[in-house]
């Protein structure tokens, strides 16, 4: 196999959202398979947009989730610098190239007249080309006059790995701009001069930019450049399918997500089978996994619907599959910010204890906040809870009193506070009351947690302790008896 090199350029403009994400993990994952070279490189020419902290913040996204990189930002590389900004002189001499072989030129034309320009075409109803004003006599270049490119404009055909064989008329090409007034480089102009610098071989980019690949070719050609191999990569759909995803459908930002307790195996998991399969019903895959089954021709040419209730349900399976591969001592330091408030002054070993009990319930990582504060403080007491419940409501209050004076008498003759004790004793409570699980261990588990759920009764007392039990049972029993008074 070909060894791909490749790279994810980032524009530091703020938050980076899953669509980013995923622009970077394909090309990844391709570059590890071949066993060749993954390339950070910050687009950050758009100064307009800049947004402080930004590059940070991608660079942490990518070490989150494992994406490490062979070339970039911290760790440098043969082709630095690798921030744009850095390589503007470079910009400005490869566009002169092109002005001595008359393929660019210096516009001094002033932004009235080009919007002039276009109101022309608009009122002709013809399309807008620059190409078709562009000056007749061009002056020498001089600093903070923006550079042209001079196009050719004639049929284009290309291969796009996910499209397929694909072609544009020359009525799409123009005379793009190559360097900026400020002296930046557009986009446009940059990545194809940084690319083949770079020796990157292969480009995967979102599916919006194919209607300027035309533009792209034709400064390959002008250049002399061999033409990398072109990854388009779908839209991410919002979940009616029906437009691109933003934040107005509710996606959050990665790092929003990983505050939420996703993790960092499971985004990588769901993002990278966003769009692609291997053609299997497996889902879960662990990163060496995607790098062994990953290919291009297996990335879907249509967007792919996003689906939150999907990747919490894959964050749910992957909390199962680490604690099951390396135990609740070593999952436990991802849950160390995640705990409610009241968890702060238990030690270690306790909530290592609650975590064992409740892991397999869990969608993510912030739901401990939620599901386990019981164990740390007693819950707000709301004695309808329990009579509105829908197995203990059948049951009259005096009756209620009743088994909980029962339930109390068998649990306080335990001496050792132990699961299969716990067990055996709740199991006696139900032949010696007649009660059905569901309304017996529905009546324990309210009046110990007034929680929605918990996890297997046993489980949940035996980790409460005896005094904790004991304490919130009599406490509900106290309360019914004093409402039949």
């Amino acid at each position: 196999m070909k060894k791909i090199i490749t790279r994810f350029a980032p524009s530091p403009t703020g938050y980076i959202h899953i669509g980013n994400v995923r622009s970077a993990i394909y090309p990844y994952l391709a570059a590890r398979q071949s066993g060749g070279t993954f390339i950070l490189r910050i687009e950050d020419t758009d100064q307009a947009r800049y947004v402080k902290g930004a590059t940070e913040l991608i660079m942490d996204t990518l070490k989150w989730l494992g994406l490490e990189w062979d070339e970039g930002p911290e760790i440098g590389g043969p082709h630095a610098p690798y921030f744009q900004t850095e390589r503007k002189d470079l910009y400005l001499e490869w566009a002169k190239k092109l002005i001595a072989d008359g393929r660019a030129y210096a516009d001094p034309t002033d932004p009235n007249t080009i919007q002039s320009y276009r109101d022309e075409d608009n009122a002709k109803k013809v399309p807008y080309l620059y190409r078709n004003h562009r000056p007749e006599n061009s002056p020498e270049w001089q600093p903070g006059m923006p550079i042209r490119f001079k196009s050719d404009p004639k049929p284009r055909k290309w291969h796009d790995e996910v499209m397929g064989n694909l072609s544009a008329g020359p009525e799409v090409q123009d005379d793009i701009v190559l360097i900026k007034k400020d002296g930046l480089p557009t986009y446009n102009f940059a990545h194809i001069v940084d690319d083949f610098l770079m020796n990157v071989n292969m480009v995967a980019r979102g599916v919006e930019y194919l209607s300027s690949t035309p533009n792209y070719l034709a400064l390959y050609e002008a250049f002399g450049i061999e033409q990398p191999l072109l990854v388009s990569l779908p839209h991410i759909l919002a979940p009616q399918g029906n437009k691109k995803l933003g934040k107005r459908d509710g996606a959050k930002s990665v790092t929003e997500y990983r505050d939420d307790g996703v993790l960092p195996e499971a985004m990588l998991n769901y993002l990278a089978c966003l769009g692609w399969n291997d053609g299997t019903e497996q889902e879960i895959y662990t990163k060496s996994e995607l790098i062994e089954k990953f290919s291009l021709d297996r990335i879907q040419n249509s967007g792919a619907r996003y689906d939150e209730v999907k990747l919490l349900w894959m964050n749910g399976q992957w909390i199962r599959k680490l604690v099951d591969e390396q135990g609740i001592d070593a999952f436990y330091e991802r849950t160390v910010s995640f705990w409610p408030k009241s968890a702060k002054s238990y030690d270690d070993s306790y909530k290592k204890r609650v975590l064992a009990i409740i892991y397999d319930r869990l969608k993510t990582l912030s739901d401990l906040r939620e599901m386990t504060g019981y164990f740390f403080e007693d819950p707000k007491f709301d004695i309808e809870q329990l009579l509105t419940n829908k197995f203990v409501k059948k049951l009259s209050e005096q009756e209620l009193a009743s088994l909980l004076e029962t339930v109390t008498a068998k649990l306080s003759s335990i001496d050792d506070w132990s699961e299969e004790n716990l067990k055996n004793a709740l199991n006696e409570l139900l032949k010696t009351t007649g009660k059905k699980p569901a309304e017996l261990f529905s009546l324990i588990r309210i009046s110990v947690s007034f929680a929605p759920f918990s996890p297997a009764l046993d489980l949940t007392l035996n980790v409460l302790g005896k005094e904790v039990t004991m304490s919130r049972l009599g406490k509900v029993k106290n309360a019914l008896l004093l409402d039949q008074q």
